[in-house]
């Protein structure tokens, strides 16, 4: 209901934002209308069109567009929600849309929906026409942050890049205030959130407590922060060697599937609690180890790469990106400066075969050599054959991260060179 509360509040103030927006571009109607490419354009049958009851005025409709070919002035009067740029699903949002290993933003994202008067597709120029004509009714209605955060972007991507979906909604007019309430509720609490309530974060806090990225770290949903927790989690679930012993099973979930880290470690909590039991209790020894280890391996990408290939460039690799519009990059926790982008496609198995160093000795873990002299032995190597492995794969990071034969194939590279020594 807050949501419907916020439309009706901001009826009037809305209406009078309309009128200036039409100001340009407008039909006899004084409606706004918008034409743009789309890659691909689908109407959604009306499901009571052949029943006796039901709505039979409404359609449905549903677009795939290039971000960088999105109207600038679709008309926000009628989102109830006010965007801000700033909380941390706007960050992540940002993030999955200037991945630049990732293609898959239209997929990640739930996208814009529209409400409209009408909506027209040109067969043979591939592009949509829509009218909004009642500055109540016609307008953005769910997707606000999406759609703010691809115009601040997107100059930051090149045509083709990156798509959104677009739903666009025809004869809902009558209602609109129930359509904007309910697809305005807020988010389910997630599972961290709950364990966040539950105080079952406090033996990472511990641990991580004297480090300065830990005021960072944002253990439920819309805490202040840029680090979420499920990517400690994901980190170190890759170094339970009570759940992955050995070089039989490797924790790719840590990539793939984050949500199941959490699960992992919730499961354990609640199982063994903050006792000597408990994997993640065992590994506090070393758990800032590991977030160190994560930020040297990802400074020192380009610097391996070039140990096994003198005359290459790290840059060029698919899925690897400098900076662009004057932004800068730092390491993901102690904020080193970078020179260049690498996806976490590459970086999670790398980081991932340092289990091999790993030992449990007196009921906690402990390092069988030091990580980060192994890593400056063999750090080319582990680099060349995560690139070779993702040239092998269509140039993907997203495969090399998910591939299993990759993660093994790095972790015996590091149990070997231990076992040199």
């Amino acid at each position: 209901m807050a949501a419907e509360a916020a439309y009706l509040k901001y009826h009037t103030y809305r209406r009078e934002r309309w009128k200036e927006k039409i100001m340009e571009g407008t039909n006899d109607r004084g409606a706004l209308t918008l034409k743009f490419p789309v890659q691909s354009f689908r109407k959604i049958p009306n499901p009571y069109l052949k029943e006796e009851e039901g709505d039979k005025e409404a359609a449905m409709y549903v677009a795939i567009c290039d971000v960088k070919e999105l109207p600038a002035d679709i008309p926000m009067e009628t989102n109830p929600r006010e965007q801000k740029l700033t909380t941390n699903v706007a960050k992540k949002i940002k993030n999955s849309l200037l991945d630049p290993a990732a293609f898959d933003f239209y997929l990640l994202n739930r996208g814009l929906l529209l409400s409209a008067r009408t909506v027209t597709f040109d067969n043979y120029s591939n592009q949509v026409t829509i009218v909004f004509e009642d500055p109540d009714v016609h307008g953005n209605v769910d997707g606000g942050h999406t759609y703010k955060i691809i115009l601040a972007n997107r100059d930051q991507l090149d045509l083709g890049q990156q798509y959104v979906k677009l739903e666009i909604l025809t004869g809902v007019e009558n209602i609109f205030q129930n359509l904007a309430a309910a697809r305005n509720t807020s988010v389910q609490v997630q599972d961290k959130s709950i364990a966040e309530l539950e105080k079952r974060f406090e033996i990472i806090k511990d641990a991580i407590g004297s480090e300065g990225f830990s005021k960072r770290v944002y253990f439920k949903e819309n805490d202040s922060g840029d680090i979420d927790v499920a990517d400690l989690l994901a980190m170190l679930n890759m170094f339970n060697i009570h759940k992955y012993p050995g070089k039989e099973n490797f924790p790719v979930v840590s990539y793939s599937a984050k949500k199941k880290c959490i699960d992992y470690y919730i499961e354990y909590h609640k199982k063994f609690g903050e006792s000597a039991e408990n994997p993640y209790v065992k590994m506090v020894p070393i758990m800032c180890d590991i977030f160190k280890l994560y930020d040297r391996i990802e400074i020192s990408m380009s610097r391996f790469y070039r140990q096994k290939n003198q005359s290459g460039r790290y840059g060029s690799v698919k899925g690897v990106a400098a900076p662009k519009g004057g932004r800068s990059l730092e390491s993901k926790f102690y904020g080193k400066q970078l020179d260049l982008y690498s996806p976490t496609g590459f970086l999670y198995p790398i980081l991932g075969a340092f289990r091999a160093l790993v030992k449990e000795e007196n009921g906690v873990y402990g390092w069988k050599t030091d990580p980060f002299a192994v890593l400056e032995r063999v750090g080319g190597e582990l680099v060349e054959t995560t690139v070779e492995r993702s040239r092998s794969l269509g140039n993907n990071p997203q495969s090399v991260g998910k591939d299993s034969g990759n993660w093994k194939t790095l972790y015996i590279t590091v149990m070997f060179d231990m076992m040199e020594l």
